[in-house]
């Protein structure tokens, strides 16, 4: 279990004491100047991996100079090695300061008379491209070798032509024609004629260039008709138009007429491939007649790979724009029936065909035309694709091999998009799935039960009689444990939560953990678990944390779960609340928050220095606060009993002008607890900020939360203090809105009944009445009703972002701060990496980088001066997009006030959306504002009362220059 939980909770890095940049650097060094070969070519691999745990540009500079030295020097296998480092590092090349030099210990080898080091130092050329791509000597050697007698040195050559026409247009221009001469030259041999053609595919940087590349491919095609020509010259063809952007239209009429007319397979399968990247890439050029072509061909080849190749073109058309142009500018639309569309019957045909794979695609195209395309006469689709995704269901559920299961895939995304698009397909679809459950293979009922939960947190489609099929299912598979079992044992349990809205029922509780403690490991139980907390079914997460508290190899795996299970039993305290029952209602808040409180004790226990968990500890401590807010309405609403407004209330509320003195002391309270929703709901809107890696249920979550927290702030003041200027306009649902989840749903239906219980009172009867308290409270317990549900991001990241900031100039020793003389600026020059875990950019990706610069004087030194206010205080901000991960910029500050300031820097996140996501980090730097000499010098004259000097004087004169 231990090994399964490591990727959550990462270990608290107790290991050897790492070494620092300088050191690691200085180690490297060591083996690079060894005698033996061996530790020098281990010393050079080595280099990747410091690039990239120490990614700032004063250890990539000095470390690019050693492997320079190295590859002038050294011998060609060392060279080489060098060659693959660089090639590797590709990333952190324009982060080398000293370009010039690195370049020129690199090129001294270019003259070398071995053609193999002449070889490796043209592909070192070329892979640094990107850093010199105007380098005149460079392109010169280039064009030398291209002619060379050396046959590695002619394709190295080659490989740093494709390199440098990419970046540079001057280089591109004029190796353009000498390509055209080798190409069409006889004595060129045809092997390395295929090599040279995809040069052509970079001659994209201005219209003529790509225009004169296109005539030249255009003569190729037609003078070199053998197969392996063809296929080079067509896929350089396709790449040169998708990258000139204007040909595509005229490369997809090209490709499928080579499809159409070319008898041999290899051409057609190139074709296809590149109709394939030319359909990803820019589907809205591709016309209806484009479309129509296709389909024809796909109609009229005997051949299965082929025809496959072709719906996979198909499908993928299918899912953007370009099937709804297909469909709309059809001549005479209105009178032809949708089945008669050469698409919709190609894709009929083959929904039932033998192929799985041709099968696949072609219920795909039906799921995608009836996803997207609304119109009445295209409605039968919609049952053509449900009968052909239950045929697919049941032929690849009985099959075990891997190209059973990826069909079994895409049938089951297929049958969650229909659903979703078409909800009254919902039960037809789930009835054949669940029919389906008890005779399919393991790997397949996994799939499946996926699925059903997919569709069943959409809709509430599994009804409780279901559940008794499932069950008996569950006890089916609990006596083997393979790991298909259990990983079948954890989606089926996903299923039963998800089915099963209500409470579980105490012998389902029995079964599943019966069938855990006879066949599951402890990893299994946490997963199922887990599932429970997100489903919030918090009873069964409870008994199943305690079972595992003592399974576990490491405290802070214990102190993990502890926390788990007493956040289950405080949310399973709440619920047992009823309407109208206030009393009952306190107790169990303040039950559920003796639970919190331990719960929120042991998950500090548990972070660790590499994985403090401030986001589970950010949302528990707002559950909290929360609660405490709610328990403290309740009797905020109970205090008008209590003490009800004294006689003369109304005479004071007369005399003062404030009619809400006339409710007494309620109304005071009322306006602290208004305060305090508020309140939550930015701090709830801070941790939303901050959780950049989230995935999108967990950031609904957080918003459901800070709603909550909204609505009954507006409860308050449209009830209690302000109802006359009380609008529900703003508040009033969103019928339309897309609902992700059973919680979710759950949430604004309570919503939506609290804002019309508040709005019919709030038109009926003056505050304060028994009604507008008895209404708030049972807001309060209608909210703390629904289940709260823990979700993925609370137990599991699956993206990982951070920054890494460098400030210079920077003090050795963090405490001391920067000597800055007042009557200067200082250049704060802030560096700065992206790292990412193994799927960067899963949900959302860096568009650019905010980073705010702030001082603020810490203490004085010396004399107040009168000093204009703009110049106390510096506040500054930048936005930088990365590249490769990378990025720098540079403040100018002043520092007029003598004395010590503190610089914040912070930095913030723009995703691609122009959202921007608070995620840090900050870094704080000291700097000491020093009078200059010269204006001390002045001042301590002027104490004295002696005139400067004759020689201060002249000084003063210069000075100015």
């Amino acid at each position: 279990m231990a090994a399964g939980a490591k990727s959550f909770l990462a270990d608290a890095g107790y290991g050897e004491q790492e070494l620092d940049a300088n050191s690691a650097l200085m180690e490297l060094d060591k083996g690079l100047r060894s005698g033996k070969l061996g530790e020098q070519c281990e010393a050079v691999v080595r280099f990747p991996r410091l690039f990239q745990k120490y990614p700032f540009p004063i250890l990539i500079n000095s470390a690019f100079l050693k492997l320079a030295d190295v590859f002038r020097v050294g011998n060609n296998f060392l060279r080489l090695c060098v060659l693959k480092v660089t090639q590797q590092s590709e990333k952190h090349l324009e982060k080398i300061l000293n370009v010039d030099e690195f370049v020129k210990r690199v090129f001294s080898v270019i003259h070398s008379n071995d053609p193999v080091a002449r070889a490796i130092t043209l592909r070192m050329l070329g892979s640094m491209a990107s850093i010199i791509p105007e380098r005149k000597n460079a392109h010169h050697s280039i064009r030398q070798s291209l002619d060379s007698h050396d046959n590695v040195e002619v394709e190295a050559a080659i490989f740093a032509a494709a390199n440098f026409s990419a970046q540079s247009k001057d280089f591109a221009v004029g190796i353009c024609n000498k390509i055209s001469e080798m190409i069409q030259g006889l004595a060129t041999p045809v092997d390395l004629k295929l090599k040279l053609i995809p040069i052509l595919q970079h001659m994209h940087h201005d219209a003529s260039l790509a225009s004169s590349s296109r005539q030249l491919l255009q003569q190729l095609v037609t003078s070199y008709p053998s197969t392996k020509m063809v296929i080079v010259t067509l896929h350089t063809f396709t790449l040169l138009a998708a990258s000139s952007l204007v040909d595509i239209p005229k490369q997809i009429q090209l490709l499928l007429q080579y499809l159409k007319n070319d008898p041999r397979k290899a051409v057609k399968r190139l074709a296809i491939q590149d109709l394939k990247l030319l359909a990803n890439k820019t589907p809205h050029t591709w016309s209806r007649e484009n479309i129509q072509a296709l389909c024809e061909s796909a109609l009229n080849t005997p051949y299965d790979s082929l025809k496959m190749g072709m719906l996979s073109v198909l499908s993928t058309l299918s899912g953007t724009i370009a099937i709804k142009q297909y469909f709309s500018s059809a001549p005479g639309a209105a009178a032809t029936t949708a089945r008669s569309f050469d698409l919709v019957k190609l894709a009929q045909e083959c929904c039932y065909h033998n192929n799985r794979g041709i099968a696949a695609h072609g219920v795909r195209i039906l799921t995608n035309i009836s996803a997207s395309c609304q119109e009445k006469d295209l409605l039968p689709l919609e049952q053509d694709a449900v009968f052909g995704l239950e045929a697919l269901l049941v032929l690849c559920s009985q099959d075990d091999s891997p190209g059973a299961q990826a069909t079994l895939k895409i049938t089951l995304t297929c049958m969650v998009k229909l659903v979703k698009s078409r909800p009254h397909l919902s039960q037809s679809v789930v009835e054949s799935l669940l029919a389906q459950l008890h005779s399919a293979q393991d790997s397949a009922r996994i799939l499946m039960c996926h699925c059903l939960a997919a569709i069943a947190m959409q809709l509430p489609v599994l009804a409780d009689g279901i559940l008794g099929d499932l069950m008996d299912l569950y006890k089916l598979i609990g006596q083997s444990a393979t790991d298909k079992k259990q990983e079948l044992l954890v989606s089926l349990a996903t299923v039963i939560f998800v089915s099963s809205q209500k409470a579980l029922s105490t012998e389902i509780k029995t079964v599943i953990k019966q069938q855990l403690e006879n066949a599951s490991n402890g990893w299994t139980a946490y997963r199922i678990a887990r599932q429970a907390s997100r489903m919030g079914n918090h009873d069964m997460a409870r008994e199943l944390y305690q079972s595992l508290l003592t399974q576990v190899a490491s405290e802070h795996f214990y102190f993990w779960l502890n926390s788990l299970k007493e956040f289950s039993h405080a949310e399973q305290c709440l619920t047992g609340l009823q309407e109208d029952n206030y009393s009952s209602a306190l107790s169990c808040i303040a039950e559920a928050l003796k639970s919190y409180h331990k719960g929120i004790a042991s998950l500090t226990a548990a972070s660790t220095p590499l994985n403090p968990l401030s986001f589970q500890c950010g949302f528990v401590k707002l559950r909290i606060d929360l609660l405490q807010a709610f328990s403290q309405l309740i009797c905020t609403c109970n205090s008008l009993k209590t003490s009800p407004p004294p006689a003369i209330a109304t005479t004071i509320a007369m005399t003062s002008g404030n009619d809400l003195q006339r409710c007494g002391r309620i109304s005071n309270q009322m306006k602290h607890s208004m305060e305090e929703f508020r309140n939550l709901a930015t701090r709830y809107g801070d941790l939303y900020q901050s959780s950049f890696d989230a995935d999108s249920a967990t950031l609904r979550n957080v918003e459901l939360q800070q709603q909550s927290c909204l609505l009954i702030s507006h409860a308050i003041e449209a009830l209690i203090l302000d109802p006359e200027s009380a609008s529900f306009q703003e508040y009033s649902s969103n019928g339309t809105a897309h609902v992700e989840s059973e919680y979710e749903r759950r949430m604004m239906s309570v919503f939506n009944h609290v804002l019309e219980e508040v709005e019919s009172l709030n038109r009926k009867y003056a505050p304060v009445s028994y009604l507008h308290t008895a209404c708030l409270c049972n807001a309060v317990i209608a909210l703390l009703k629904v289940p709260l549900s823990f979700q993925r991001y609370f137990f599991q990241k699956l993206q990982s972002t951070s920054i890494k900031l460098a400030l210079s100039p920077s003090p050795r020793n963090p405490a001391e701060p920067i000597a800055v003389q007042n009557n200067q600026q200082l250049a704060l020059k802030v560096e700065g990496v992206v790292q990412h875990g193994s799927k960067p950019g899963l949900f959302r990706k860096i568009q650019s980088v905010c980073l705010n610069v702030s001082s603020v004087l810490q203490s004085k030194s010396g004399q107040d001066y009168k000093i204009p206010i703009d110049n106390m205080t510096n506040e500054m901000e930048q936005r930088v997009e990365p590249h490769n991960d990378y990025f720098s910029t540079q403040f100018l500050l002043n520092f007029v006030i003598l004395g010590t300031h503190n610089i914040t820097v912070e930095s913030s996140v723009i995703d691609s959306n122009g959202i921007v996501w608070k995620t840090g980090p900050k870094t704080t730097i000291f700097v000491k504002s020093l009078e200059d000499p010269y204006s001390q010098q002045v001042r301590l004259q002027q104490q004295q009362g002696q005139p400067p000097s004759q020689q201060q004087q002249q000084r003063t004169a210069y000075s100015r220059f």
